[in-house]
């Protein structure tokens, strides 16, 4: 069995720089954070959980069929958290523009994992990059603080020009993520 989803990875040098010093700033509010390593930070598009190796190979070309479109900008905006800022479990990074686009990605990997024969968990999608998750009830009242505050915090943009297959590996450290398919992003007008 392998633990699989389908991403967007956040590699801009600038973009992760920033990201990081997020959550250094996210740290000092001495709240129990588990932050996401800069290695590992993406943008969810379709998580599938756990299924049989042989199902990857179908997935791979399924994917390559359903996901061929554009390359496209994404700008990463605000601050949020999972269910909500006063009750955060999952600190994350909002997208502004390139939403639409993510939007669109999402139907798209449902729709290569569906044709794959791959079954999932439907969940609702929501762009984001996640920063960090909460692991307890310690100063949440100066992390809440923070989350809204920054709300509307602008933190750069970049160019997306692939979806990735990843296989994460789960280990008493954190996730190991590993690519195992790209699907190159045309260049160019949708």
């Amino acid at each position: 069995m392998v633990r699989l989803f389908i991403a967007v990875d956040i590699e801009d040098p600038l973009l992760v720089s920033r990201l990081s010093e997020l959550k250094r700033t996210l740290l000092a509010t001495n709240a129990p954070l588990k932050p996401v390593e800069d290695e590992n930070m993406h943008i969810t598009l379709l998580f599938i959980g756990e299924v049989p190796e042989a199902d990857v190979e179908p997935l791979k070309n399924e994917m390559t069929e359903a996901l061929s479109r554009s390359s496209f900008t994404i700008r990463l905006k605000g601050l949020g958290a999972f269910p909500s800022p006063s009750r955060p479990r999952v600190v994350w990074v909002g997208v502004e523009q390139g939403s639409s686009e993510l939007h669109e990605l999402h139907k798209k990997a449902t729709t290569a994992a569906r044709r794959a024969g791959i079954g999932f968990k439907g969940e609702s999608f929501h762009p984001h990059v996640t920063l960090a998750r909460v692991k307890g009830s310690r100063n949440l009242s100066s992390l809440t603080r923070m989350i809204i505050e920054m709300g509307e915090l602008e933190l750069g943009e970049m160019r997306v020009t692939e979806v990735r297959l990843k296989k994460s590996t789960l280990t008493p450290r954190g996730p190991i993520y590993e690519t195992l398919h790209r699907v190159p992003l045309r260049y160019g007008r949708p």
